[in-house]
């Protein structure tokens, strides 16, 4: 019986053979669901469930809609179990990847290719970027910087752009590129210097003086919380 744990290395390589140059992406929640992967390729976000064999349908449909709002195609991986029903299961705009062992080895087999799903939702998909992310996306096109703005407003001023700034297809190649070159390492770099720049922003537009140091020193509270915990060394007992 193949399980999820199983499944993901193989299927990495495949998905790398198959599709050239790609870029993979684990566990990102989309909605009330957590995508298992998300594969970015030039242009398009594509989202695969695995449904390994010890794996039900129980919570299927309700990923199925999760994953048609965020990402352009979709395919299901599944184990043997699953490889004579998944069809009832699935949109047949979705992509249907079968597994099984064969001597050791997984073989992997395309039952079907995914077509463009157009469900879609671009504020969704966009939703998946960071907000350093998307201010990248702002100052690629032009737009006014909006520090002060929370996420879901800045997403929206980018969609209200298209098709008089960009076309959809020039804001998905963007997105693609732009989590192709995502550094998980400096996550928490990036955001500091972003959350500096909001922050900063934010005093210097503050005329009551109490106001702009309550600013300053939840930037500075913010800042220390971001900094790398040094780990406590312990002596060693002696007997």
């Amino acid at each position: 019986m193949l399980k999820d744990k199983d499944i993901r290395g193989p299927l990495f390589e495949f998905l790398e053979d198959t599709y050239g140059k790609i870029r993979i992406i684990e566990e990102n929640t989309v909605g009330s669901s957590r995508a298992d992967i998300v594969m970015i390729t030039d242009d398009i976000l594509t989202g695969i469930e695995i449904k390994s064999d010890a794996d039900t349908y129980v919570r299927l449909s309700g990923q199925v809609k999760d994953y048609d709002r965020y990402f352009d195609k979709n395919i299901v991986v599944v184990g043997t179990t699953h490889a004579l029903h998944i069809e009832e299961h699935v949109p047949p705009y979705w992509g249907i990847i079968t597994v099984e062992e064969v001597e050791g080895v997984l073989d992997f087999y395309i039952l079907r290719q995914p077509d463009n799903n157009s469900k879609v939702k671009l504020k969704k998909k966009l939703s998946i970027l960071w907000r350093p992310e998307l201010f990248e996306i702002q100052m690629l096109f032009g737009m006014p910087k909006y520090k002060d703005k929370n996420k879901d407003f800045v997403i929206d001023k980018i969609c209200g752009m298209i098709p008089e700034k960009f076309s959809v297809n020039e804001l998905n190649e963007q997105i693609s590129r732009i989590l192709f070159e995502r550094d998980y390492t400096k996550i928490e770099e990036i955001l500091q210097e972003y959350r500096k720049g909001e922050f900063q922003k934010a005093i210097e537009k503050e005329s009551d003086p109490q106001k702009k140091l309550e600013l300053f020193l939840e930037k500075e509270k913010k800042a220390a919380n971001l900094k790398p915990k040094k780990k406590r060394r312990r002596r060693k007992r002696l007997i």
